[in-house]
């Protein structure tokens, strides 16, 4: 077995035991194209979404040089057709890049460096598994070789992370278009691909770049996060998998939930982080695994210069809100923003948010995901208007639980001035709006609940204490052109508290109206 030419299946078998979400159904849409004009698949997804795991795996089940029916004959693949047909079959040319590269930097060494390294190990992994190279041959030249010296088996090409050059030799054209000659040569060879190619899966963050200089994988079926096709329900964990690993884990799957849910993919239900899930599993906790990369670091300046009024929106994304975004105009790469939508869209590849594609909105996900937004954009350096916003939330936080029911009502006058609804400025979701932002402290401290059933009728605001917190409750309603004092009785009669028993004594009521015609807003506090 070799490093890059048929590695085996040890890979796979070191994460194949118990704790394995069974994703071999994939296998059954490789099978599906082997050999034919739709062959070459490149799926794009999130970091830390198990692709590494998925070229483990297919790496394991296509390697005619091991046995792999112990870790597959159990599971979901096992139970299609064509099973054995695939079943170790192939030579397979197996690449991590992120390693390659990872490589060549420990070194200071040039990217330009990378498509000749690659081409040697490939090379002498050919030469240590016994195949005979020609004098004259090239790469190529050589593989077709191989192809006749081991009865007719062609190869199948899994490239995990082939976009890691597209990220990271920005502005090193020259390193860039070495790359993808060697991709070309590989996958838009009217005299290589036909024969040698059987497959070819490639996986990375980011889609194939709009402007042509990718043309090399222009043959490509592209599955991404915003069109995921049949690949959908293997992007991450479904609610049901999810579940069955709490239960076997005896973890708290609301509170998984909580943590973890939320990417919408069309053609699926909601999908689950599978990383951050498995790390809460192990940490027997839900907390944020979300560590920030260079791609996302790269969004700094953006965010910090105010890009486009990119601090606005993502502080509406914090609040809670969704929020329309245009994600045709995205060039695929780190470089060419035009607009805010171009980087929301770029959050969406990254994970950071989901999208809506019915309704064309995104938002964020899930608490984890909120909670580093919030960590990155309240630092000290980000910039001075969120540093405002979070201050005037923190002030609204404080004084509800104070009593000073005159200076949330100020408060909620000063946000509603700075026009953070200005698309409902006189109607009531302008002031379900301000809520959102006038509350933005309460996110990690609560759980917020909007139209929560309760008692008698459906409270508009409850803030649920996070566990172990010793913070009141919070009931908030709203009224339009009425009255604080009527919310607020509203609260009372209806006993909006009811389900909130465990906080009996802790609870505060909390009552808000805004007059359309005065422009002010009033509001009234009392402890339950």
């Amino acid at each position: 077995m070799g490093t890059y030419i048929n590695p085996g299946n040890q890979a796979f078998a070191e994460i194949a035991g118990a704790s394995y979400v069974d994703k071999t159904g994939l296998l059954r849409l490789i099978n599906q194209v082997i050999s034919r004009e739709n062959k070459l698949i490149c799926v794009s997804r999130p970091r830390r979404f198990g692709k590494s795991w998925t070229a483990k795996m297919m790496t394991a089940y296509y390697d005619c040089s091991c046995d792999s029916h112990n870790l597959f004959d159990h599971r979901n693949i096992a139970r299609t057709t064509d099973y054995l047909s695939f079943l170790n079959r192939f030579n397979v040319i197996s690449l991590d890049i992120s390693g390659f590269i990872s490589g060549i930097k420990a070194v200071n060494g040039s990217l330009m460096e990378l498509t000749g390294i690659i081409q040697r190990a490939l090379w002498k992994d050919l030469i240590a598994e016994g195949f005979q190279p020609e004098p004259d041959d090239t790469l190529n030249d050589f593989l077709l070789r191989c192809i006749d010296q081991s009865h007719g088996r062609p190869f199948i090409f899994i490239i995990d992370e082939w976009d890691m050059v597209i990220r990271e030799a920005q502005g090193d054209e020259a390193a860039k278009e070495a790359y993808m000659n060697l991709l070309r040569g590989w996958f838009k060879n009217s005299n290589f691909t036909p024969k040698a190619v059987a497959a070819a899966y490639m996986t990375g963050i980011l889609p194939i770049q709009k402007n042509g200089s990718q043309s090399a994988i222009s043959d490509f079926q592209e599955f991404s996060i915003l069109n995921p096709g049949p690949f959908a329900k293997y992007t991450g964990f479904t609610e049901s998998e999810v579940k069955r690993v709490c239960r076997k884990n005896r973890m708290p799957f609301n509170e998984v939930s909580f943590w973890y849910d939320g990417y919408e993919l069309p053609g699926t239900a909601t999908i689950y982080n599978p990383y951050s899930v498995m790390c809460a599993v192990k940490a027997k906790a839900c907390r944020s695994f979300w560590g920030k990369t260079s791609a996302a670091e790269g969004l700094t300046n953006y965010v910090k210069i105010d890009f486009d009024g990119l601090q606005e929106t993502i502080a509406s994304f914090i609040a809670g809100s969704e929020i329309s975004v245009n994600t045709d105009g995205f060039q695929n790469d780190l470089e060419s923003f035009r607009s805010k939508d171009d980087v929301v869209t770029l959050l969406i590849h990254l994970g950071y948010l989901t999208f809506n594609a019915e309704h064309n909105t995104a938002h964020i996900p899930n608490e984890e995901v909120r909670r580093e937004f919030r960590n990155f954009l309240a630092a000290e350096d980000t910039g001075k208007h969120w540093i405002r916003l979070m201050k005037r939330a923190d002030h609204v936080l404080d004084n509800t639980i104070a009593g000073n029911s005159e200076e949330v009502a100020k408060t909620l006058s000063e946000i509603r001035e700075e026009q953070y609804a200005p698309q409902y400025y006189n109607n009531e979701q302008s002031l379900r709006a301000i809520i959102k932002y006038a509350y933005l402290s309460a996110i990690g401290k609560y759980i917020k609940v909007e139209e929560m059933p309760s008692g008698k009728g459906i409270a508009d605001v409850v803030f649920i204490p996070a566990s172990g917190s010793r913070l009141p409750a919070l009931v908030v309603e709203l009224k339009w052109n009425r009255t604080a004092g009527g919310a607020l009785s509203q609260i009372k009669s209806r006993k909006y508290t009811a389900a909130l028993k465990p906080f009996a004594g802790n609870i505060i009521l909390c009552g808000i109206n805004y007059d359309a015609e005065s422009g002010k807003h009033t509001c009234l506090i009392e402890r339950a």
